[in-house]
């Protein structure tokens, strides 16, 4: 791959040190250096990260930190839980120097150990306030580390040797902390889309890995994206102007692990994690199911970016500057993460990944999902976009019960707004991303913004749409529209957990997660945290002498046969109880499948065929 190689300028005005300090502690340490610092210097370490809605308090990891001009070390004072003060001499150099401890293997933080180090900014490098908007020099140093380590980041290499280890630079604070660093001994390979060259790395890959699939199939989520937002001229070669890709470099960073999944978007990168199970394998059939580990991986790849427009650049009015001590609150995620998982799964149809019947399998599973959330007629996507921070990132037992998730029902939001347009015949939602982009020119926008593309691609006002949909708990209209584009919508006896309504764990028998409100579970009184140990079913001669032992789920159809009221016998806190279940009418899942083939293939179809 072709490093897109930084200009030289003037010295950075701010020069962090990063050196794996000790592997077996999980110690990184960071040297800082401020050119000309202030007489009362400020510096702060970020209390979450960008696209992650939840204040972490990064600097819990953070310690010996030191400060010194030339040999006199300096006092400093702690004025909150992440900042710093240092009273030193002006426009001398100030050198701060502390360790950072690295243990979560998740995309949001850092990590290191003898097999991988990996960090975001937002973990590692302190905020010297006042100089955000200066050049940052970050160098990571390969002292102590084994021979085979490289380094993959989307920053700008300024001066690196043949690992990559050496000199980046930053136009400031925000573009440093954006810019997650992924090093160890990783697999690497690389494409071009739209012109651009794309790096994609993942460490833990097992010998079975299928790299080049992986490459060619990710290449394709690409092109279709940046033909979604630039046109058919964009895809496969450079272009100038409004066509051209807001991007000119993107690294792919995939952590493949025993069992996780998840993505955070960056401008210029993403960071990965999935099961490593998920990766695609040598030998593997190239047909890919809804249930497919390896269909996830590549709806994660496609979600995350979309997101290279959807948020990191077209974003919220209220993030165009991230306050990076606070929450930042805002009412839009359903359309910057629900919109995006709308389209990271229907670009893998028009990409070619998955045939229409898959499509419509994962999205009768969001559906579902949605409608088995009691917790959507208790709050707005809007709410829940705005409570994020102290409800999705914080879920627990009754989560489902008192809220609804801004990622699935805000899809089904811009799948009702697309069907709606199509249905219409002016415009569709495609048209709609594509003018807002020009619109906010790439940058901030709002609702009204929204609404006025609408209106304009329409000749309609969506506004009480969007107030229903969007502002209140009202239902979807998802039966009518998706009739009308040739779509049977069935329904069929739910599953058993659906039909109690109730999320368990099966690790070690049966634990109740969550019970939904309203369920017969409830009403029996099961209760999260109970372990559901045996059931005697009331067979209408009397209940099951004997009764059975359960272990799983699954046990419960055996033993149950015909009857509509069993015995569950539960532990609860080292008490034994019985609770008397009555099963409801049979409860109803959401079931899609195809009518009318040439008119979902309008909708489905490849990016050629998008002709609105």
């Amino acid at each position: 791959m072709t490093r897109p190689v930084a200009r030289r300028t003037a010295p950075a005005a701010l020069s962090y040190q990063v050196q794996a300090h000790d592997l077996h502690a999980h110690l990184f340490s960071v040297t800082l250096t401020i050119a000309r610092p202030r007489a009362q210097q400020h510096v702060s370490l970020p209390v979450w990260i960008a696209g992650s809605y939840l204040v972490r308090e990064f600097s819990k990891h953070l310690q010996g930190l030191q400060a010194y001009q030339g040999k006199a070390a300096l006092a400093i004072t702690q004025l909150d839980k992440c900042t710093w003060q240092l009273a030193c001499q002006p426009d001398k150099p100030l050198v701060l120097s502390y360790e950072v401890y690295a243990f979560d293997n998740s995309v949001r933080t850092a990590w290191l150990d003898t097999q991988r180090g990996f960090f975001n900014g937002t973990s590692l490098c302190l905020r010297v306030h006042g100089l955000e908007d200066q050049q940052h020099r970050l160098t990571l140093r390969d002292a102590g580390l084994p021979k085979n380590w490289q380094v993959a980041t989307a920053l700008r290499p300024e001066k690196v040797n043949q690992k990559e280890f050496g000199h980046y630079l930053a136009a400031d604070y925000d573009e440093l902390v954006d810019s997650p660093v992924e090093m160890g001994d990783f697999w690497r390979g690389a494409f071009k889309a739209g012109g651009i060259e794309h790096q994609f790395v993942v460490a833990g890959a097992p010998a079975s890995f299928d790299g080049a699939r992986l490459l060619a199939d990710t290449q394709a989520i690409c092109e279709a994206e940046i033909a979604f937002w630039h046109g058919q001229a964009a895809k496969g070669k450079a272009t100038q102007g409004k066509n051209r890709p807001p991007h000119d470099r993107y690294v792919f960073m995939l952590n493949a692990v025993g069992n996780s999944y998840g993505g955070l978007e960056h401008r210029h990168s993403t960071a990965l994690i999935c099961k490593r199970a998920d990766l695609p394998r040598s030998g593997q059939s190239k047909s890919l199911g809804a249930t497919d580990g390896y269909t996830t991986l590549l709806g994660l790849i496609s979600h995350e970016y979309f997101h290279t427009w959807n948020v990191k650049r077209l974003r919220p009015a209220e993030f165009s500057r991230y306050d990076y001590t606070q929450e930042n609150y805002t009412e839009l995620l359903w359309f910057f993460e629900g919109f995006t998982s709308y389209y990271d799964d229907l670009l893998l149809r028009r990409a070619g990944l998955i045939d229409n019947a898959t499509y419509l399998a994962m999205l009768t599973k969001t559906i579902n999902a949605v409608q088995q959330s009691p917790g959507r007629q208790v709050q707005s996507v809007a709410q829940a976009s705005f409570d994020a921070w102290v409800k999705y990132y914080r879920q627990d037992e009754n989560t489902a019960n008192a809220t609804i998730s801004y990622y699935t029902k805000g899809s089904l939001v811009a799948l009702c707004l697309d069907l709606s347009l199509r249905q219409e015949g002016k415009t569709s939602l495609d048209a709609v991303m594509r003018a807002l982009w020009q619109r906010c020119q790439g940058g901030p926008m709002t609702e009204a913004d929204l609404l006025a593309v609408l209106q304009e691609l329409s000749g309609e006002s969506f506004a009480e749409r969007l107030a229903a949909w969007v502002h209140s708990t009202a239902e979807l209209p998802l039966q009518a529209l998706l009739t009308q584009h040739g779509v049977n919508f069935e329904r069929e006896t739910a599953e058993l957990a659906d039909q109690l309504g109730v999320k368990v764990t099966e690790s070690s028998g049966i634990r109740i997660k969550t019970v939904l409100r309203n369920s017969a579970a409830e009403k029996a009184g099961f209760a999260a945290g109970d372990e559901w140990l045996g059931l005697k079913a009331d067979t209408g001669r009397g209940h099951d002498t004997h009764g059975w032992r359960l272990s799983k789920l699954d046990d419960v159809p055996l033993v149950l046969s015909n009857a509509k009221s069993f015995q569950a016998l539960v532990a609860r806190d080292q008490r034994l109880l019985t609770l008397q279940v009555s099963l409801p009418d049979a409860v109803k899942q959401i079931k899609l499948s195809a009518r009318e083939t040439a008119r979902i293939d309008v909708w489905l179809g490849s990016a050629k065929q998008q002709k609105m």
